[in-house]
C-alpha cells in the first residue's frame, strides 16, 4: 500500500510540474518530451517518437500535430522510402528547446528524489 501511496505523490508532483510547464512554454509534457528527442536525435519517424515516449502511435501522431502547428516541427518524406515520414524541429522548435533548457520549472523535491536530482 505504501508503494501505491508514493506513486500517487508522484503522479501529483508530475501533474503540478506540467501545469508549470504548460503555463511557461506553452506546452504539455509530451510535447516538451518530442522536442527534446527531437534535438538529440535530429529526425525521427512517428513510430520511434511513439516508442521513446513510450506512447501508442494514435496519441503520438497528435502529440505530432500539436506540435507541428505550433511550427516547431516540421515533417519530410524519407530520400529511400517515399512512404516513410520524418521530423525534426523548426528554427522555431529549436528556439523553444533552448528557451526549455535554459529556464525549466522547479522540479517537486518528490521528483528530485526519485530522479536522484538532490
Amino acid at each position: 500500500m505504501e508503494v501505491l501511496c508514493k506513486i500517487r505523490d508522484i503522479y501529483r508532483a508530475i501533474a503540478a510540474f506540467e501545469q508549470l510547464f504548460e503555463k511557461e512554454f506553452d506546452l504539455c509534457l509530451n510535447e516538451g518530451m518530442a522536442l527534446c528527442s527531437l534535438s538529440k536525435s535530429g529526425q525521427l519517424t512517428s513510430g520511434e517518437i511513439a516508442d521513446l515516449l513510450g506512447l501508442t502511435t494514435s496519441n503520438a501522431s497528435k502529440v505530432i500535430t500539436s506540435v507541428e502547428k505550433k511550427g516547431l516541427v516540421s515533417r519530410v518524406l524519407g530520400e529511400k522510402d517515399k512512404r516513410q515520414m520524418y521530423f525534426s524541429l523548426t528554427p522555431d522548435g529549436k528556439k523553444r528547446i533552448e528557451a526549455i533548457y535554459g529556464n525549466t520549472p522547479e522540479l517537486p523535491e518528490i521528483l528530485k528524489e526519485a530522479l536522484h536530482l538532490n
